[in-house]
């Protein structure tokens, strides 16, 4: 039986998963037709592509709107890819392109990488530099963190915000004061343990979270 080359999620929502690119097209994205289906917001719907052609794999950009990157470089159009590259998906997803030939790993551990701020989910807790954030955020600045968080540098929109923050409201009512000031008191708040200014505004498109490992 043939080989078939394989993608492995190194960072994301659905770390450690796999899957066998045994077809001539593999689509990426978060609508639920795609081939490989991504949760993260990020991620547009219909996002990337991997063709065969020719006997090679190449991987396409489909206009997304946070971009697909290989090997940290960003991509337009086509790209041929071979064992060992990395894609990122929107930068909140990793793949590893495992070619045919290769060794495939019985087992993945994704990479422990430690950051100055971290988060738990389960517990509403925030950690800076090991040291736990006390009292707890209010569940309004959590919510806040923990789109930014999960976001990995990508920028989260107002209406991202408001979504996540605000759920069911559709806007009405959540002015951008009140998106300001939930900003400013989750940038306090963080303050108390480390100066670090963590929450970048992105003048015209949102905030980003700066989270240096």
């Amino acid at each position: 039986m043939e080989e078939q080359p394989v993608l492995i999620m190194r960072e994301g929502e659905l770390t450690g998963q796999r899957w066998t690119l045994d077809k001539d097209e593999l689509l990426i994205g978060r609508g639920g037709d795609c081939d490989i289906a991504l949760p993260e917001r990020q991620v547009s719907r219909y996002h990337a592509k991997i063709l065969r052609e020719d006997g090679r794999y190449i991987l396409q950009d489909l206009d997304s709107k946070n971009g697909t990157h290989l090997n940290g470089k960003p991509i337009s159009g086509k790209v041929p890819i071979q064992d060992g590259d990395e894609i990122q998906i929107a930068l909140a997803v990793k793949l590893v392109f495992i070619g045919t030939g290769a060794t495939l790993p019985l087992t993945f551990e994704p990479p422990e990488i430690e950051r100055m701020l971290e988060i738990d989910e389960a517990q509403r807790s925030v950690r800076l530099r090991g040291q736990v954030l006390d009292p707890p955020l209010s569940l309004a600045q959590f919510r806040l963190l923990e789109l930014l968080y999960n976001a990995d540098g990508a920028v989260c929109s107002r209406d991202d915000i408001v979504d996540v923050v605000w759920p069911g409201t559709e806007g009405m009512g959540v002015s951008e004061q009140a998106i300001d000031a939930l900003v400013r008191r989750l940038r306090d708040r963080l303050a108390e343990l480390d100066d670090t200014n963590f929450i970048v505004t992105v003048r015209g498109h949102g905030f980003r979270l700066d989270n240096p490992r």
